[in-house]
């Protein structure tokens, strides 16, 4: 009795620890660093394409720059690159061809993954190139410190300001984490009620399956007068 009197008090501590351990995860995935900076080499003639999942009404801006091999000396002509940055659905929110850096800026119309595809133009014989991309999403887009330089603000408003729009972020993280586990618990609502639909439709063929064997065999039993 004793032993199962503890046992709900620890699922109950357990399941605790666990609510918290998803907010402190939550927290902590906001408030890092959400921005995607890289280096990578690419071929002339050559795609490579970068997706970044970013929330709808939410802000996103991006820059792009071709590496100088050699600084003492202008860019070649075969570094060219294309830039494109579509939506979900398809729609371009930046194009740029024959370039060799650029930027852009978008607000998410609606949620999903956002691709921003960089193509190097074709050169014979063929070149190889280094890419600067740096994608910033979300909150990750204000640059507080030139916002401080700028207005000038007292270091107390500063971080109160940061604070609020961090936990605008983490409140709309929230909602869009809750309806993602209502879209989820919608689907397994549906696959349960198809699910049951299938069972009784399989029920229903097995039994309609063994009526016609045993009318079948009732038959030939007849004809031969074995009953």
């Amino acid at each position: 009795k004793l032993v199962k009197s503890i046992s709900p008090s620890l699922n109950i501590i357990a399941a605790m620890d666990h609510r918290r351990s998803s907010i402190v995860l939550l927290i902590l995935s906001i408030l890092s660093p959400a921005t995607l900076s890289m280096r990578y080499e690419l071929l002339s003639g050559h795609t490579k394409c970068i997706s970044e999942e970013i929330h709808a009404n939410a802000m996103s801006v991006g820059k792009y720059s071709i590496v100088n091999p050699n600084e003492d000396h202008p860019l070649p002509d075969s570094h060219k690159i294309t830039v494109r940055v579509t939506s979900p659905q398809g729609t371009a929110y930046h194009e740029a061809d024959g370039v060799s850096t650029g930027q852009f800026s978008l607000t998410a119309v609606e949620t999903g993954d956002y691709i921003t595809c960089i193509s190097a133009v074709d050169h014979k014989p063929e070149t190889m190139m280094t890419i600067d991309f740096d994608w910033r999403s979300g909150i990750h887009t204000k640059d507080w410190s030139n916002v401080a330089k700028k207005s000038q603000v007292e270091m107390m408003e500063f971080e109160v300001k940061k604070l609020f729009d961090t936990v605008t972020s983490i409140h709309d993280e929230m909602f869009y984490l809750r309806d993602r586990e209502e879209e989820m618990q919608e689907l397994n609502r549906a696959t349960n009620t198809k699910m049951a639909w299938f069972s009784f439709l399989s029920l229903g063929v097995c039994l309609s399956v063994a009526g016609l064997q045993f009318w079948h065999l009732k038959t030939f039993f007849q004809k031969k007068k074995l009953i």
